[in-house]
């Protein structure tokens, strides 16, 4: 088991909780057209976050991918609008801090996957 977060496009997520999760469960569903480990695919503000995420918690695969054994080594599964990320759950505290301050940083929704009534965030309107 993991300890999941991801991040998402708040325009393309649903605002109400229920609708979200209905959302999230087709996002999960790795349904669309191209491989899930490169961040081309996402959007600008998507790979933005990428970019700098995986500073601190770097790919296992992937055009970015590292060869490592570290705990920090993270699945991350990159769609349009979401980018799910599986950490070891060694690094979970670390991950949720470093992942929702990216989060606000890069204007995106933030939903905390593992918890039992996960914390879903959307940006503040400007």
């Amino acid at each position: 088991m993991s300890y999941d977060l991801m991040v998402f496009d708040p325009d393309a997520a649903p605002k109400d909780r229920e609708s979200f999760v209905v959302w999230y469960d087709k996002q999960t569903e790795w349904s669309e057209d191209h491989s899930y480990n490169d961040p081309v695919v996402s959007t600008p503000s998507l790979q933005a976050w990428f970019r700098e995420m995986i500073q601190f918690f770097p790919p296992m695969s992937g055009p970015h991918a590292v060869d490592s054994d570290a705990s920090e080594v993270t699945d991350h599964s990159v769609g349009k609008t979401v980018i799910y990320s599986a950490f070891a759950w060694s690094v979970a505290e670390q991950a949720y801090n470093k992942m929702r301050e990216l989060a606000i940083k890069h204007r995106v929704g933030f939903f905390d996957v593992s918890s039992d009534d996960g914390e879903i965030i959307f940006p503040l309107t400007p």
